[in-house]
């Protein structure tokens, strides 16, 4: 959680961190809900607008085609690229986690508490772990133990501790806490760095929300950013409920880069299909 609050602080100065990441961005935001195939120029334009160079932003291109993120078709002499159905999964599970509905039923009180000791000598395994659990919302309030208020992620962390063979080393449980041990208020502040999580979020808002009224390709570039930003930010937000975070600045700054967001979709988007021109 740490690592990502950072990146996102030294970000109020700095463009999106990799062309494969800016490309995922414009691939989620601007390719995937129109369901058409589009041309590399098109892709190459919006990646050159955020500031990758030509060879970095044609590698990511042929390595999202490689990797199944998306699939080529030629078009006389043209490539043209088009979202692959796992891909839209992705994007439709990516959108829910960063966008979450706001209006959702109140918390039951209960935690999903994971018990998973890795040994120093799997290194690898714990980094692909802690990503995947992070993603998801978990905390880490003492070594080996991870925690969440969001029980239905149950199957999510289970995809991951098996899809890493740790299955058999791991406990789980889902309850609430008891008067033994540390009180919930506690749990929250051991797993989590929420004031750190509030500064990142407020670099954002220095950021991005601003008067300006933007149009053409600066309106994309700017949109392509503030997504790209939004993207990474479950990595380190557990978007805990608000029973367990009461006067929590961060929620102000969180429902405001999403007005931002809706606020210049319109433009970024009209700039893009006069590029992109899907049939």
């Amino acid at each position: 959680m740490t690592d990502q609050c950072d990146e996102i602080l030294e970000g109020t100065t700095t463009s999106i961190k990799s062309a494969r990441s800016a490309l995922i961005s414009i691939l989620g935001e601007l390719v995937a809900p129109y369901r058409r195939p589009v041309r590399t120029a098109a892709l190459l334009y919006a990646l050159t607008g955020v500031g990758f160079g030509e060879s970095a932003s044609r590698q990511a291109i042929s390595r999202a085609g490689a990797s199944g993120l998306i699939a080529p078709e030629r078009d006389g002499r043209e490539t043209k690229w088009a979202v692959t159905e796992r891909s839209y999964e992705l994007f439709r599970e990516g959108t829910t986690r960063v966008f979450p509905d706001t209006s959702a039923q109140r918390w039951d009180g209960n935690w999903l508490v994971l018990i998973v000791p890795i040994p120093e000598s799997q290194r690898a395994t714990r980094k692909k772990l802690y990503a995947a659990l992070r993603w998801a919302g978990f905390g880490n309030p003492s070594a080996g133990i991870w925690v969440s208020p969001h029980a239905d992620r149950l199957s999510e962390a289970q995809s991951a501790i098996e899809s890493l063979d740790l299955q058999s080393n791991t406990i789980s449980f889902i309850g609430s806490p008891t008067t033994v041990g540390i009180s919930e208020s506690e749990i929250v502040q051991r797993s989590w760095d929420l004031d750190k999580v509030s500064s990142a979020y407020e670099s954002l808002r220095a950021r991005f929300d601003n008067n300006d009224h933007l149009t053409g390709k600066a309106a994309l570039v700017a949109h392509i950013e503030l997504i790209d930003a939004l993207r990474h930010t479950p990595y380190m937000d557990p978007q805990l409920p608000q029973e367990l975070l009461p006067d929590w600045p961060g929620l102000t700054v969180i429902r405001r880069l999403q007005e931002l967001r809706t606020e210049r979709a319109p433009a970024a988007h009209a700039h893009w299909l006069e590029i992109a021109r899907p049939d």
